[in-house]
């Protein structure tokens, strides 16, 4: 497996690997990552379907990216995915996935012409006093001293940021910033989560500084993530033959480790309650889905709380990981993921709206006609002053095609699970859904006396807790996640957000898709590049860019600069004249 960049490699077609046709592929659990690995086994690695298993312990699929109506408990998602225009891997999947909403196109060009019609930014990023415009108004807010602890960040080694937490790093003049309420909300980062992984997010989206504060940066699918990515690629693999396994827990999975050939010759399964065991071959890839940010999630209803379930039990993506860590070194530390779920929990709740109540309330925030069909809030809104740190957004409408013309189907989530609320008494995670929506409404500015009828009877929520939900997010050092494809292995990877690979970020859909690629490419040697991250790091205008952003528009000489600073400035500056470094630091502002 080799990167590549540009066009020549990416519209190319892989020469069919050699040997292929003698091999099957078994595929653990069904996310993004899994579901991506085996269209890259089919497109790319050109086997044929019926050799390809995917082992899922569930009844769907799809993992984190969910998004369906329970019957007596109401529409679901526990999460949602923004995007990027740089998301190589993705989209170079999904230009050949047929999208199932208009024939004879893809998903990518789905996508592409609807954010193209309908771009996406936010008109109040964030409220105080209950719906009132915080005033950010697109500004970071950060002193001289805070965008220099933020730019030490960006140039920090790695090896100097293991197991560091941000606040190890960044004092309260960051910690009190736009910037930082922006960052922690948009990507849910808490204050002792990992200063690696913060950084390596400042590094993969420099280009995209300019459009946090009003997300300007981001797209969007049409439908949830279920309905818009998830069912074009498993109808897609279902018209290849692909064999899902539905109601198979992995339990375990047997190596032979020896000093330079590793490989995988058992799956400890159970299927339908019954125990089996697949014997493997060199011949039998096998793609394992290591720990789960949605393990041990659960869902409450709007008249019961969500329970916080932390212990991990057999066939668990996190049981199976500790099992698989604990035949060699090089398969990971799942524990230093798993193993503070007070740290890594969030809460998310799904609400749907009855009557015609709540909408002039989501209207008079986002600004927009929420029944428009087109962008609502704009990605979420911050209730800056909440408790909970609670967020909360209505994308497109519908959200789900079978939702009911009338309703809005919106996404609220809390960072602090165990804070009292401000208007409900009580911590998040022992709320129902019909309390969760009235701390909501409380924040969005409906009067206080007509709170609770209108959770009662114009609402209806649905909690969800996620006790390892930014586990991956737990400060780390190298070695704590497996390679994609370890050193010696000979018919296995590691896929998914547990996995290692360089310089991209977790808890995007892209992460997910590229270590399926880069999974596949590399056991089956496919001759084709995988796009590498995109390399907006390296590019000085991105960076110049960045930073006049970052300070607010505020030019190099505009700075809170001591005496000497100056001095050396100006003298810099002096040596630039006539010369194209001064031609570009005026063209992006810097002077």
């Amino acid at each position: 497996m080799y990167y590549s960049s540009g066009n020549y490699e990416a519209f190319a077609h892989p020469i069919k690997p050699e040997g292929v046709e003698c091999k099957s592929a078994y595929i653990i659990g069904s996310g993004l990552a899994a579901l991506s690995a085996a269209c890259f086994l089919v497109r790319d690695g050109q086997m044929k379907g019926d050799r390809i298993h995917i082992l899922e312990k569930e009844a769907l699929a799809g993992g984190a990216c969910d998004g369906y109506h329970l019957e007596n408990i109401g529409y679901v998602m526990r999460g949602g995915r923004e995007m990027d225009n740089h998301f190589e891997c993705m989209w170079d999947l999904m230009r050949s996935i047929p999208s199932i909403e208009t024939e004879g196109i893809s998903v990518l060009d789905e996508y592409y012409w609807l954010n193209k019609k309908d771009p996406n930014y936010s008109l109040m990023r964030a409220t105080v006093n209950c719906g009132e415009d915080a005033h950010t108004d697109g500004k970071f807010n950060l002193s001289t001293k805070a965008g220099i602890e933020i730019m030490k960040l960006f140039f920090t080694s790695d090896e100097a940021l293991y197991n560091k937490r941000i606040d190890e790093l960044f004092d309260k003049e960051v910690l009190d910033s736009n910037f930082w309420l922006y960052w922690r909300t948009m990507f849910a980062f808490e204050n002792w989560h990992s200063a690696l992984e913060m950084k390596r997010y400042l590094q993969r989206y420099i280009h995209h500084v300019g459009g946090l504060p009003d997300f300007t940066a981001l797209r969007f699918t049409k439908y949830n993530q279920y309905e818009s990515l998830i069912l074009p690629m498993v109808k897609f693999l279902e018209d290849h033959n692909v064999q899902f396994h539905y109601g198979t827990k992995v339990e375990n999975i047997s190596f032979s480790v020896k000093e330079k050939k590793k490989m995988a010759t058992q799956i400890l399964c159970i299927c339908n309650g019954e125990q089996e065991t697949i014997d493997l071959s060199e011949n039998d890839l096998v793609f394992i889905t290591n720990g789960g940010c949605v393990e041990n999630s659960s869902l409450g209803d709007q008249n019961h709380p969500a329970q916080f379930n932390p212990e991990l039990k057999p066939g668990g993506g996190w049981d199976m990981w500790k099992k698989i860590a604990a035949q060699d070194p090089s398969f990971g530390r799942p524990d230093k993921f798993c193993g503070n779920p007070e740290q890594s929990n969030w809460m998310s709740a799904t609400v749907t709206t009855l009557d015609d109540r709540i909408p002039p309330y989501v209207q008079k925030i986002c600004k927009r006609d929420p029944f428009s069909g087109n962008i609502v809030t704009g990605g979420i809104v911050t209730v800056k002053d909440s408790n909970w740190l609670l967020s909360w957004t209505f994308n497109r409408q519908p959200q789900f095609r079978s939702q009911p013309k009338g309703q809005l189907v919106g996404w609220i989530y809390g960072l602090f699970s165990d804070k009292p609320g401000n208007f409900v008494k009580k911590s998040m995670r022992e709320c129902t859904g019909k309390e969760i929506c009235m701390e909501w409404l409380y924040h969005i500015g409906v009067p206080e006396d007509q709170i609770e009828d209108m959770a009662e009877s114009s609402a209806n929520a649905v909690p969800c807790m996620m006790p390892y939900i930014t586990a991956f997010f737990m400060p780390r050092t190298a070695g704590d996640r497996p390679d994609v494809v370890p050193k010696g292995s000979v018919n296995f990877a590691f896929i998914g957000q547990f996995a290692e690979t360089k310089r991209d970020t977790i808890f995007t859909t892209e992460y997910s898709i590229r270590t399926g690629m880069e999974a596949v490419y590399t056991l089956l040697n496919i001759d084709r590049g995988v796009p590498e991250v995109w390399g907006s790091v390296y590019d000085i205008r991105d960076l110049l860019n960045a930073t006049v952003q970052l300070m607010d528009g505020k030019k190099l000489t505009e700075l809170d600069l001591n005496l000497k600073e100056k001095f050396i400035l100006k003298e810099a500056i002096k040596k630039l004249r006539g010369t194209e470094l001064e031609k570009l630091l005026r063209e992006y502002h810097v002077i």
